[in-house]
């Protein structure tokens, strides 16, 4: 279990984060969301060991030290994937990867360097020297160098950030599913609303320094406790309670994701569209709805000043308001 006790860090004299606590066990997926500067990347170097906190850090009850005890940072047993990289660029691919393995058992390094190319999609490119490699690629050696020693815990910064959209969705389920399978806990610092919903087993949304959210991706999802939360897993609505509901008066604001507004042919809730936006599947609306600007998620393209009529659940409105 890694467990964290009242760390806080600063830079300068302004702390990043403070009096962080929270506990994880082995082998979760853990994602850690929030807006630029938060404190995301701080978090996943506290864990490491590159910087000093008067904070207390342990993993299965063994405490982690920092710089100031280390005169090497970094526990061999936690590996740390900065989004610098940090390759070899004259070695080959598959160099870098069995980079810091043992050379006492040669076919066993080879094998274990073509699992892990294997892993990140890389087996074509394995002789190919890592200076030549496009800033994707090399974000995937790095990957695997990373599992290549297997770590008991993985620290990821925005580990997918350079990797083409295409190739990205299956590189996730490849390396989740390999972490899963081999038990490694693992910390994901990330801006992608995929990494914090689709793979995380928890997702702690960092604010003001703290721990500012925390709970399953589909919790922090379906119930965000305010638009900050939900913003972060991507457009989102802040609506005027008295705009949803004839006769009241209530200043209140719902939350509502696009996808969760309806355009149907009856309803007193009445909008202006002002523009479409092309998503692939479907459209993207945003429109006027008295003092608010809304987006909706719609199947067909509108035309501007189009008036529609919208439909919110009613046990969804109070389900977000309580």
């Amino acid at each position: 279990m890694l467990k964290l006790q009242n760390v806080s860090f600063a830079y300068d004299k302004e702390p990043v984060l403070k009096n962080i606590s929270f506990e994880i066990g082995k082998g979760q997926n853990v994602s850690i969301i929030g807006e630029s500067g938060c404190g995301k990347s701080t978090l996943l170097k506290l864990i490491y060991g590159l910087l000093h906190t008067e904070g207390k850090l342990t993993w299965n009850d063994e405490e982690l030290l920092g710089p100031n005890y280390n005169l090497v940072p970094g526990e061999p047993f936690i590996k740390y994937l900065a989004q610098d990289f940090d390759l070899m660029l004259p070695l080959s691919a598959a160099e870098n990867v069995g980079k810091h393995l043992s050379n006492f058992y040669p076919v066993k390094k080879k094998r274990r360097i073509r699992e892990l190319l294997e892993v990140v999609e890389m087996e074509e490119e394995a002789d190919k020297k890592a200076k030549f490699l496009s800033g994707g690629q090399q974000q995937r050696i790095a990957l695997a160098r990373a599992l290549a020693d297997e770590p008991e815990i993985l620290l990821l910064d925005e580990p997918f950030s350079h990797i083409d959209h295409f190739r990205k969705n299956n590189l996730r389920r490849r390396l989740f599913s390999y972490l899963k399978e081999h038990n490694i806990t693992c910390l994901v610092a990330t801006h992608d609303s995929t990494d914090a919903l689709s793979f995380a087993d928890r997702t702690f949304v960092i604010k003001n320094g703290g721990i500012y959210a925390d709970g399953t991706p589909q919790e922090l999802y379906q119930t965000p406790p305010n638009k900050y939360v939900a913003s972060l897993f991507g457009d989102v609505n802040q609506i005027m309670l008295k705009n949803l509901r004839k006769g009241v008066s209530s200043r209140k604001r719902v939350v509502l994701y696009p996808h969760e507004i309806e355009i149907v042919k009856k309803s007193e809730i009445e909008a202006v569209v002002k523009k479409s936006y092309f998503k692939g599947e479907s459209f993207l609306i945003e429109a006027s709805l008295n003092s608010d600007h809304i987006l909706i998620d719609h199947q067909r393209e509108l035309e501007p000043e189009t008036k529609i009529k919208l439909k919110v659940s009613e046990g969804l409105i109070e389900k977000r308001l309580s």
